[in-house]
């Protein structure tokens, strides 16, 4: 006889609008052009959602050089650099820009403050593709990374009465806001965005993992392990002092992770595609007398347009 579990199904999950746009903008191209279509890294970062797109005659590159003359190239969700930007314009290449818009409106912000002469602050995870982007938006030595409060402390900067931050877009909101404190403790004249850069999609997801804390013994988080927004989740959970699991696939669910459990929060990163939610469900309901509910926190309706670049190519006067 199968042991009953509960599964809280976490809504809102999986795509945001950014990485929707991300995946149609591929998928459109595919559609326009003759494969291979190269993208600037992973398009997003999940196993599943790259692997689908490269079967279709999709070639992710991280070096330019790998991307013939003529050819089509995408950049990521993530943003790049000014100079990989630069170097791709410089290149017989035809480019669609697939960056999400609420990272672009932090690498506009990085402008706008470098220009009224801030030294910048920006508050992320060294290594990852989103900071490389933002960081090079300006000359080696424009912004100053700090990555938890204790990097605060070392900080030194030119002109600490005209100083400013941004942040990565997927990080946890109490990481940043301990390391906002900490800034504004030590910099007084600080200055930051109107609104926090964190976006919306990665905030309600984490909203929605902390109110469904107090009901589950277990979160199930899916996602890669590359992906920021979703390693967050896990350590969201963790922090409340509860059992969190990030995986790729349910065939990698193990066992002893359901020992002495009796209720499951179950919820996916910000590009887990939802097929692989609905596969863990028959996997739990293989396992389990499960008995499964959805748990909504918030809607979210919010939609980006698909680039400029793309939308001129696929006009009918194109």
């Amino acid at each position: 006889m199968k042991r009953t579990l509960k599964v809280y199904v976490s809504a809102p999950r999986g795509f945001c609008a950014g990485v929707d746009r991300a995946i149609d903008v591929v998928e459109k191209c595919l559609e326009l052009f003759p494969p291979p279509i190269y993208v600037r890294h992973e398009i997003v970062h999940n196993r599943f959602v790259v692997e689908r797109l490269r079967r279709k005659g999709v070639v992710f590159v991280e070096n330019l050089d790998d991307v013939p003359d003529g050819a089509v190239l995408i950049f990521s969700a993530h943003g790049v650099s000014r100079a990989v930007r630069e170097e791709a314009k410089s290149r017989p290449l035809r480019l669609i820009d697939a960056t999400c818009p609420l990272v672009t409106k932090v690498h506009l912000e990085v402008h706008r403050l470098a220009k009224e002469g801030y030294d910048i602050i920006l508050i992320g995870h060294a290594g990852h593709v989103e900071v490389e982007g933002t960081m090079g938006q300006l000359p080696p030595g424009g912004i100053t990374l700090v990555q938890k409060p204790a990097d605060v402390e070392r900080l030194e900067v030119a002109h600490p009465e005209k100083i400013a931050y941004v942040t990565q877009t997927t990080l946890s909101i109490d990481e940043t806001s301990e390391v906002v404190a900490a800034l504004k403790k030590r910099f007084p004249a600080i200055t930051g965005p109107h609104k926090n850069d964190i976006c919306y999609a990665t905030q309600n997801r984490q909203n929605a993992v902390k109110a469904l804390l107090g009901k589950i013994d277990l979160l199930l988080v899916i996602g890669s392990q590359n992906s920021s927004n979703s390693n967050r989740l896990v350590e969201v959970a963790r922090a409340a002092g509860v059992s969190a699991y990030l995986f790729d696939h349910p065939d990698e669910m193990k066992a002893e992770w359901f020992e002495n459990v009796e209720s499951v929060g179950l919820t996916a990163g910000a590009s887990a595609p939802e097929d692989i939610v609905e596969a863990t469900k028959a996997e739990l309901a293989e396992r389990f007398d499960a008995r499964f509910e959805e748990f909504r926190y918030t809607e979210e309706s919010i939609e980006f347009n698909l680039p400029k670049e793309l939308a001129h190519i696929s006009s009918p006067e194109s």
